[in-house]
């Protein structure tokens, strides 16, 4: 982050010029051959020990101390990476700090700074400690990306949240029409009652969070683009291996998008076995309409108010899973992946949470208990996964299109194996492709064994398993390579 040297206030129009270099380095312990800084002691003032301020980053980076004849000011000429901002928040609240350092050839290398009481300044602690501990910490850490921040983009209002009242009021104020008539209203609602000096605090706290989570999220309309088929299916293929009817399904349900540039009427309810790639499709689903996406897992929720959230007549009420997901998506249109459908309907609180998930999935809107409006749900599209249908009950398997995963044949698991599974196993761990193979009839063991499991988990752990039989063989017994036959397979995997 560049920081200007504004010394001796430069002339109106004058380009304020960075004094300071940054260099990149992992070090773990400061010494004066890896400094944490560097400044400029041409001059030779800086001695062992100088104590002093480093100057508000501001105007000027440098540091400031007293000398035999007053003030004296050092540039600092090359600062660590990682130092940056510390050295920026010193400066920021006048803390004064003694330098322990040694002259070098290209300046006075710095490598302790500690915290002094001295002059009345600011202090970060009482004892030095918190200044040690953040400089320990930075150094144990590592460097920071050498890519340079782009001035411009650092002013966008991409992290810019809403919390305040003003800010707000303000956001209500110039967005107008903007927001959907209903959101706009309630709103206007909300903001009275944050504002209200009639109403207990705690329900101008409700208001005011309540407000902060809406007007945090951009409430799209229903337009979609239109997707490109053939990318589509590219993106398919990065996921899942085989299943090419699987695939032409899923692209045709979606396709639809060209047409009417909405989202197709009905959602996707995957049906397989485990390991067969479900959540796979819908990741693959989630990148090719370019929206971000969020999962509910329907085995872990056990009360319909996980999803709907809580009264505001609570002290600890909060908004539900769906509306919280909304919030960290930060938009509207987005895919709700819900995971094990078939357990949806087994709640063992006060409901059932499937019934919650059918206004979800209407597309006419879903009511949050806590935020208390109607949340457009025009641009979620679900994509659920199921391992048996028949526990689905008939109202949700009306929402959905049923695209049923059959089991791997073992002709496609020989590919998966040896062409996924195995070699992605080997770059995990750091090994060479010939380092770890398998002779064919090696290959139709490892198939024969996993004939009665489902997917490919299984697979992907035997590929595990030779790949570090094969590692300790190469480190321990110093051989140069391992191929596994039908006999070294069966021996290990069975």
């Amino acid at each position: 982050m560049p920081v200007f040297d504004f010394n001796n206030t430069p002339e109106e129009g004058k380009t304020p010029e960075c004094t300071y270099t940054v260099f990149y380095s992992s070090e773990q312990e400061a010494s004066t051959e890896h400094p944490m800084l560097v400044l400029d002691n041409s001059k030779g003032k800086l001695q062992h020990h100088s104590i002093g301020v480093f100057t508000n980053p501001v105007r000027r980076t440098a540091f400031e101390f007293k000398g035999e004849e007053g003030t004296v000011s050092a540039d600092i000429l090359q600062i660590d990476a990682r130092f940056v901002s510390l050295l920026k928040w010193m400066g920021e609240n006048h803390i004064n700090v003694r330098l322990s350092g040694a002259d070098r050839e290209d300046g006075y290398a710095v490598y302790k700074i500690r915290e002094i009481a001295f002059g009345g300044g600011s202090k970060l602690s009482a004892e030095d400690g918190f200044l040690q501990f953040m400089i320990e910490r930075l150094l144990t850490s590592d460097a920071p990306s050498e890519e340079i921040p782009d001035e411009d983009e650092e002013e966008t209002g991409d992290s810019m949240k809403l919390t305040s009242i003003q800010s707000i009021t303000d956001f209500i104020t110039c967005a107008g029409r903007t927001l959907p008539d209903n959101i706009r209203l309630w709103a206007r609602r909300n903001l009275a009652v944050a504002r209200s000096h009639e109403v207990s605090a705690e329900e101008r706290r409700h208001a005011q969070r309540a407000l902060s989570i809406m007007m945090n999220i951009q409430w799209k309309g229903n337009y979609f683009q239109a997707i490109d088929p053939k990318e589509a299916r590219r993106i398919l293929d990065e996921e899942l291996y085989g299943m090419e009817q699987v695939k032409q399904r899923i692209i045709e349900t979606i396709i639809q998008i060209n047409r009417t540039h909405t989202l197709p009427a009905y959602g996707l309810l995957l049906v397989g076995p485990a390991g067969t790639g479900k959540s796979q499709i819908a990741y693959a689903v989630a990148r090719i309409l370019k929206l971000p996406w969020t999962t509910l897992d329907m085995s872990s929720i056990n009360d319909p108010e996980q999803l709907t959230g809580s009264s505001r007549i609570y002290a600890n009420a909060k908004p539900g899973i769906i509306m919280d997901a909304f919030s960290m998506a930060g938009e509207s249109n987005l895919v709700f992946i819900i995971n094990e459908l078939d357990k949806a309907a087994s709640g063992k609180g006060n409901g059932n949470p499937a019934d919650v998930l059918l206004t979800l999935l209407d597309n006419l809107g879903f009511t949050d208990n806590y935020i208390e409006c109607m949340i457009p749900t025009v641009g979620v599209y679900p994509i659920a996964t199921a391992n048996d249908k028949d526990q689905i009950s008939a109202p949700l398997m009306s929402r959905f299109a049923v695209i049923e995963l059959p089991d791997y044949t073992p002709e496609e698991k020989k590919v998966i194996f040896s062409q996924y599974a195995l070699p992605k196993v080997l770059k995990r761990i750091g090994m060479q492709e010939n380092e770890c193979t398998l002779t064919d009839d090696g290959l139709d063991a490892v198939i024969d064994l996993h004939k009665e499991t489902s997917g490919i988990r299984d697979l992907e752990q035997a590929a595990e398993h030779l790949a570090a039989n094969a590692l300790y063989q190469i480190e321990v017994d110093h051989v140069k390579s391992v191929q596994f036959d039908e006999k070294m397979v069966r021996t290990i995997l069975s």
